[in-house]
């Protein structure tokens, strides 16, 4: 499983978490930072990604268009990078 963060989380959770998600990348690191969202989809369909956001647009468009790619939307996410990586690690690590 791979995981493809948009801009508005940190960058550090594709290293915090690459033992657990291998070949996740940022939105920044694919070069992708000031492109819209329907190019961020594409890239992620094509390349087989989840897409962790927090905002609701990536929801939105899983709910016009339909997956693939699924949409993690952390809504109303205030929290540290730290909390982040809780969350979307599995319990057991």
């Amino acid at each position: 499983m791979k995981l493809l963060f948009d801009e508005n989380l940190s960058r550090k959770l594709v290293t915090r978490l690459a033992e657990l998600y291998p070949q996740s990348a940022h939105v920044a690191t694919v070069n992708l930072l000031a492109s819209s969202d329907l190019e961020v989809w594409e890239f992620a369909k094509t390349g087989n990604f989840i897409i962790i956001s927090a905002d609701s647009d990536f929801y939105e468009l899983a709910a016009t268009i339909g997956p693939p790619p699924e949409v993690v939307w952390l809504r109303r996410w205030t929290h540290p990078t730290a909390d982040c990586r809780k969350f979307i690690a599995p319990r057991s690590h």
